[in-house]
């Protein structure tokens, strides 16, 4: 059986509960770095027909499909989630926008054309608002799309990020099965840098079928490839989602989430190679069973201090990091290599 079917298999025995499609599946309040400050945030996600590649099996780490509406939303209704979700932001003086769906914003059979211009119209005509942030695949970022969107904002900076998750072909069909290249994220890449629009890549940390040292050094390798073409790079730490291929096997007991020793790491290394990059990383769901965690103990504080560093981009907050687990974390890192691909469970 295919990578691809597998999936397939497990996405079509969830059922997607029915909900107003005049709110987005989620919205919520952080904060995030931008040009040496810490600025408020907005992340919006929301409720569309799906992500294309989702609903034809997709990415084995995603639940984020299960987030798209049962019936497609109208026009009007993507508008109006607009309007709510905004609404989390009313306090806020000045803030960037994140904008999520359950697959790609620029995709037009997810949000249509000219809803599209309308929702980055009012965002633009919203003083406050500073930055957006969109989330697409690579095959929708277009010289044409990019410059709509562009024309729409005006003079609100503009960025869009693809979840690219690593370099390697071979791991991003194998492991992760996301249904594209290196290629297409680079000729995506290429369209942005032509049309002045930011580029951000998503990469993913320990997909499956990799050891915990395997992921580390290819989030290593990825960042230097990525390095010429994107202006930020976000790391996330594979979680365990319900409905998903990674869950099927965690539920097996073959896959552990990434230790949080890892991600430390791997920002001390990549921010010391690579100081004019910015990279970021938010595990989610650290010190859980499903998230990245170290033991009980350190868990938080560690998790903590990489929220800082992301925030902050200095490097002394990685500092000073310790705990009696982190021998045990080495000693898995040193076994890897003897397991024969079976992982090292806690």
């Amino acid at each position: 059986m295919s990578l691809n079917k597998a999936v397939l298999e497990i996405r079509n025995r969830q059922r997607i509960k029915p909900s107003s499609n005049e709110y987005p599946a989620a919205v919520w309040r952080s904060t995030d770095h931008f040009n040496g400050e810490t600025v408020d945030t907005l992340t919006i996600i929301f409720k569309t027909s799906g992500c294309w590649w989702g609903k034809a099996g997709g990415c084995t780490m995603c639940g984020f499909v299960y987030d798209s509406a049962k019936i497609p939303p109208q026009p009007e209704e993507l508008e109006k989630q607009l309007e709510n979700a905004m609404q989390k932001g009313e306090r806020l003086e000045r803030f960037m926008v994140k904008i999520f769906t359950s697959g790609s914003f620029l995709d037009e059979k997810e949000i249509p054309v000219e809803t599209r211009k309308k929702i980055l119209g009012k965002l633009a005509a919203d003083e406050r608002v500073f930055k957006v942030i969109v989330e697409s695949r690579p095959e929708f970022v277009t010289d044409e799309i990019l410059k709509s969107c562009s024309d729409a904002l005006g003079d609100t900076s503009f960025e869009v990020a693809i979840g690219l998750e690593t370099s390697s072909d071979n791991i991003r069909k194998n492991s992760i099965n996301k249904g594209f290249t290196f290629a297409d994220f680079t000729r995506a890449a290429e369209a942005a840098k032509n049309n002045n629009v930011a580029m951000k890549a998503y990469l993913l940390l320990k997909p499956l079928f990799l050891s915990e040292k395997e992921a580390m050094e290819d989030i290593v390798n990825t960042i230097d490839d990525v390095a010429g073409h994107a202006q930020t790079i976000s790391i996330n730490l594979c979680n365990v989602q319900n409905g998903t291929y990674v869950e099927h096997m965690w539920q097996r007991g073959q896959y552990r989430p990434p230790w949080l020793w890892s991600i430390v790491e791997i920002l001390q290394r990549a921010k010391q190679k690579h100081p004019e990059l910015v990279i970021t990383s938010d595990p989610v769901g650290a010190g859980s069973k499903r998230g990245p965690h170290n033991c009980k103990k350190c868990s938080r504080d560690v998790s903590d201090a990489v929220h800082l560093f992301s925030r902050t981009q200095d490097l002394t907050v990685l500092d000073g990091l310790d705990c009696g687990c982190k021998e045990l974390w080495k000693k898995v890192l040193e076994m890897d290599g003897l397991t024969y691909g079976s992982p090292i469970r806690d």
